[in-house]
């Protein structure tokens, strides 16, 4: 991403959706843009796993775990699966784990927090669908814009 976010909003304005909720930077990538994917999990990683072990092409991965930091839904070695298949970021409604490897990994990673304690293996979850975070709607399809200052959304042009 080569344009700020504050700059993106100043040149584009009211196009742009800003994401009010408020994030943690956690990989070693600040500033990151791409196509949104979603998923829509609640603390359930196999769905979120299965997406980022296929091709990322650029994508961001945005994740709407609901907010919960009760169990984190992606640590180092989702994040390294992501990493190795092209991804440019994830977006997690909710908390990853290990910390210390993910703010080394080459991936824009935002997420409400951490936790230590691992996800659910049920495989519940939807992918594609619309999500929303901070009522902001994640459609996949858009693009998103992330840096320290925030998250933008622009919904592609019909």
């Amino acid at each position: 991403m080569e344009t700020a976010t504050a700059d993106l909003y100043d040149e584009l304005g009211e196009t742009l959706q800003s994401v009010p909720t408020q994030f943690q930077d956690l990989g070693l990538t600040k500033a990151f843009s791409g196509r949104v994917r979603t998923v829509q999990c609640h603390h359930d990683n196999v769905v979120l796993k299965a997406v980022l072990s296929t091709p990322g092409a650029g994508d961001v991965l945005v994740v709407d775990g609901g907010g919960s930091l009760e169990r984190a839904l992606m640590g180092d070695m989702i994040a390294k699966i992501a990493v190795e298949n092209g991804w440019h970021g994830v977006i997690i409604n909710g908390a990853v784990r290990d910390r210390a490897v993910l703010a080394g990994l080459p991936l824009g990673i935002k997420a409400l927090g951490s936790n230590p304690r691992k996800s659910a293996k049920e495989g519940a979850g939807d992918v594609d669908v619309p999500v929303t975070i901070g009522g902001v709607v994640f459609t996949p399809g858009a693009t998103v814009y992330a840096d320290e200052d925030g998250i933008l959304v622009q919904e592609p042009t019909q």
